[in-house]
């Protein structure tokens, strides 16, 4: 069974108006386990709207998302929000962390809501904050911390629940050079230890060079499929 399919995902915006835009034009896409992946193309082109359907946070017009047997675009809104919960970590590229709770708050907010105990939280929040360098933080609010910090807190709350799949959306359009570079080793360094297939969208050129498989897209279509040693 392949990990995650995609059949034929088309996604029409504003459908039937006059400023009706087609995002996505009958996409295909299998993905295996452990891929570490990167959907790039000029802005516009259909990337961001892909990881919105692929993590089901969007409804294609048509078309199929599975994830290891589940048709993800077939579900409703509760069952949606119950499988992303449980099988998938998202980073986005404004961060979206809790104001009011702490880094450590943050980072296990998702365990919680699965039902982990206590002590099963502290001991991973501790061996994920200290394998992203930010164990020094975990009492710390997010307004307290650097830009770069609170991305690696964000990933660190998107991986603290081990999920099947992480999608991260332009996850280093907010950091500089050397912190996106950091960045991008440290989920190179989590796909392979965690053993988590890893989709990425940006337009970044070194993000796009980290990846081990450059997905293009264009006017909604894949152009290339670059799969690298």
């Amino acid at each position: 069974m392949n990990f995650l399919t995609i059949h034929k995902i088309k996604k029409i915006f504003n459908q039937g108006s006059e400023n009706e835009s087609i995002a996505l034009r009958e996409v295909d896409l299998v993905i295996a386990k452990e891929e570490f992946i990167v959907i790039s193309g000029p802005s516009g082109s259909g990337k961001s709207t892909l990881l919105n359907i692929i993590g089901g946070l969007d409804s294609p017009n048509s078309g199929t998302v599975d994830l290891e047997g589940t048709e993800i675009t077939a579900l409703n809104e509760s069952e949606l929000a119950l499988f992303r919960r449980e099988h998938i970590g998202f980073v986005f590229q404004a961060y979206n962390l809790i104001p009011v709770l702490t880094v450590k708050e943050n980072i296990e907010y998702i365990m919680k809501l699965l039902g982990y105990s206590q002590s099963e939280c502290d001991k991973r929040v501790l061996e994920v904050a200290k394998e992203l360098d930010i164990d020094d933080y975990l009492n710390k609010l997010p307004d307290h911390l650097s830009g770069g910090q609170q991305q690696r807190v964000a990933v660190a709350r998107a991986v603290a629940s081990k999920p099947k799949l992480i999608l991260a959306d332009e996850p280093t359009a907010n950091l500089d050079t050397a912190n996106g570079e950091k960045l991008m080793e440290l989920m190179r360094r989590l796909n392979e230890e965690e053993k988590v297939t890893i989709i990425f969208s940006s337009h970044d050129p070194m993000v796009i060079e980290k990846a081990r498989r450059s997905i293009i897209l264009r006017d909604g279509k894949i152009l290339e499929d670059i799969v690298r040693p």
